[in-house]
């Protein structure tokens, strides 16, 4: 019985999903449904947990928003998610940033480096 299950989540599973971890600063654009017109709206932030495996695997993200913490909690494989943009790495030392719900301002700053972007990159290798 499981393998007929593994079957079936293995066809719903992207294939194109970046390597994140927690820490790690991202943008995740989903897909808006507007009367019959459909759009990408952008939801960036710090992603404070991931939980779960295959199919069922979630990670949430946090941004502050005119003072109020923003938490979301997305599903990795959802087809509702057009793209997962990585735009920084973080080093932390927990599984789960929770913790970053009760700090403000500076002290809600991760040590972390910038992603080279795919411009950046292509730069130096044309000189």
């Amino acid at each position: 019985m499981s393998k007929i299950l593994d079957e079936i989540t293995a066809e719903n599973l992207k294939k194109d999903v970046p390597e994140f971890a927690i820490g790690d600063q991202v943008k995740v654009y989903v897909k808006i449904k507007e009367g019959d017109k459909t759009r990408d709206q952008a939801f960036g932030g710090v992603v404070i947990a991931r939980k779960g495996a295959g199919a069922n695997e979630t990670f949430t993200v946090r941004h502050v928003a005119f003072g109020v913490g923003v938490e979301k909690v997305f599903p990795v494989h959802s087809p509702y998610i057009s793209r997962i943009v990585v735009e920084s790495h973080s080093h932390v030392r927990r599984a789960k940033l929770y913790f970053l719900r009760d700090r403000k301002g500076k002290a809600a700053r991760l040590r972390g480096t910038e992603v080279a972007s795919e411009k950046k990159a292509a730069a130096p290798a044309e000189a």
